[in-house]
């Protein structure tokens, strides 16, 4: 999927207290980090959506815009935003995925649980998809590391192993 294009949808998504539709083609113009997770009211997953949430601004800075994922619809996600002080940190769209549509155009839908596995994708201004990872269910991500990979991203140099913002790219 690298260096295509990132398939679009349009859903139903849970934001700022609000269940509005969205879709990935309006956020073009922006850096977009879509993250997908197995479910809400589960053990790691609200570990991320805070994690996340505690570093959108710093996103927003850097021109990118968050969007997180799940198989639950948006009633159950204003559920989890309503019942857990972590969750309501979250101030960017929950975008349900209730028929695994995205889910499956992503590669990330589980055939055998049915819900989504832990997808990250950086997508560019131009709906490239720049960057992914895909992990076991049971390991959540790192935003720092997502941040870092953001900005070499950004930085449009050739960044080497372990590079981080302000050291230099490789010169060819």
């Amino acid at each position: 999927m690298i260096g295509k294009q990132a398939p679009d949808f349009k859903a139903n998504a849970f934001v700022d207290g609000k269940i509005k539709e969205i879709s990935l083609s309006s956020y073009r113009g922006k850096w977009v980090v879509l993250f997908f997770y197995p479910a809400d009211f589960t053990f790691v997953c609200p570990t991320e959506v805070e994690g996340f949430a505690e570093k959108y601004e710093e996103f927003k800075s850097k021109k990118a815009e968050i969007l997180a994922v799940s198989r639950d619809t948006v009633y159950v996600h204003k559920a989890w935003v309503e019942n857990d002080e972590r969750v309501a940190k979250a101030k960017y769209p929950m975008v349900e995925d209730r028929k695994g549509l995205i889910s499956e155009s992503y590669g990330v839908l589980d055939e055998n649980t049915g819900n989504s596995h832990r997808g990250l994708f950086i997508i560019n201004p131009e709906g490239i998809i720049k960057y992914m990872v895909i992990t076991d269910d049971n390991v959540g991500r790192s935003t720092e590391e997502t941040m870092r990979v953001l900005a070499a991203l950004q930085s449009g140099g050739l960044c080497p192993v372990d590079w981080e913002p302000g050291k230099p790219t490789l010169k060819i």
